[in-house]
């Protein structure tokens, strides 16, 4: 079927047309607590396709060292048939295609939880976003309350590529517009209950002098802990690449929203949290990522304090366990928990603060620890690492 129709000059219509104040409409996005039910499944609207020039930027911005992301002789020496977006990329497209319906409306990001990256995705590769509510924790009627959801990036062969549980912090609607209505009709939500990651991973060669020789498997022993030397000014770019991945909260680039809220978040545009969890990753990414294979997920991930524009970030990694694999003897797997710190460099924070850095904001008042205000985001992350070539 085609379409086609002759255009004739358009007409001046608008002086003609009277304004009528009653009639306008004022969509909401997002969910308020009590527009949650437990056991509802949304589907994202717009979906995203990935492409080569996109990917490569994300990887360069977000200051990726790892050339699996950024050389695609690299990625196809170890199996790759093409150049897989970085899991970050993929990580933050998901995310934020489901702003529009989980987390418009959220007052925080309280976490993420089980990410697992289960595939890799490629140029020409379109994701379509799905959440399910798993729980609403209602916590009094003058008190946000706390919903945990599960999201899914699935491809254009229905396949699951990335999962991951996240907690928001969500206000009750009270007197404020109602959102978008929730969807009626029944949606399949494949979350997958034991994920096995599906990797092309063989190696035709060895391209070792792209990488550093100090980042192997064999190299990472527990307790290792590594400070990143550089850190990472941010700027208004933010505001241009929330959007690049699709995030539609206000809070991210509209200023007048952000400066109209109550307490710590009123101001600037608050830098969205996967945006800083990215460049985090990748200042860390020349010590202890270049030579991964993959990025298995990670949890335990909590945004401490905001960042605006004119912070400076900066990171450091401790290595918390390392596993041999029975099933090959090219990688192992390496966790690190990622500490991020802001307005501070990683050296100085760790000579100001020492342990308490390592131990979780949420734990520090049962063990009458002081939160640190420099402290910006702590995570735990798997990464599957190759060995030392032979």
């Amino acid at each position: 079927m085609s379409f086609s129709m002759r255009l004739s000059e358009q007409q001046e219509v608008a002086g003609s047309v009277a304004v009528n104040l009653e009639w306008a409409r004022k969509p909401q996005y997002g969910r308020y607590l009590d527009e949650f039910v437990p056991g509802q499944v949304f589907v994202h609207p717009r979906g995203f396709t990935f492409e080569r020039a996109a990917m490569l930027d994300f990887a360069r911005v977000f200051m990726q060292c790892n050339p699996l992301y950024l050389n695609l002789e690299y990625a196809k020496v170890y199996g790759f048939p093409d150049l897989p977006a970085s899991p970050q990329m993929v990580f933050n497209v998901v995310l934020s295609l489901g702003v529009h319906n989980d987390s418009e409306k959220a007052i925080a990001n309280l976490g993420y939880y089980n990410v697992k990256f289960l595939r890799p995705v490629y140029s020409g590769d379109t994701l379509r976003g799905y959440t399910q509510v798993v729980d609403r924790k209602v916590r009094g009627q003058d008190k946000p309350g706390i919903v945990l959801i599960r999201s899914l990036g699935v491809n254009q062969h229905n396949q699951v590529v990335l999962q991951y549980e996240r907690k928001i912090m969500v206000d009750w609607r009270r007197d404020r517009l109602p959102t978008t209505p929730a969807p009626s009709t029944p949606v399949e939500f494949p979350w997958v209950e034991h994920p096995v990651v599906d990797l092309p991973i063989h190696s035709s060669g060895s391209l070792s002098q792209l990488t550093g020789p100090n980042t192997y498997f064999e190299d990472f022993t527990l307790g290792d802990l590594i400070i990143h030397a550089n850190g990472r000014t941010i700027t208004d770019e933010h505001i241009t690449l929330t959007y690049l991945v699709s995030n539609t909260h206000p809070l991210h680039f509209d200023r007048v929203y952000s400066t109209g809220l109550s307490g710590k978040m009123s101001g600037e545009p608050i830098v969205y949290g996967g945006l800083v969890f990215a460049w985090l990753e990748g200042l860390a990414s020349r010590d202890v990522s270049e030579n991964a294979l993959w990025e298995l997920g990670f949890t335990e991930g909590y945004h401490t304090q905001p960042a605006v524009s004119g912070d400076t970030v900066a990171a450091m990694s401790r290595v918390i366990a390392t596993e041999s694999l029975a099933n090959t003897d090219s990688a192992g797997i390496v966790t690190f928990q990622l500490i991020g710190v802001k307005n501070i460099s990683a050296a100085a924070a760790l000579e100001a603060y020492g342990a308490d850095l390592f131990i979780k904001e949420n734990d520090k008042q049962k063990l009458s620890k002081k939160k640190l205000s420099s402290k910006i985001f702590e995570i735990e992350r798997q990464l599957l690492i190759k060995r030392h070539p032979a």
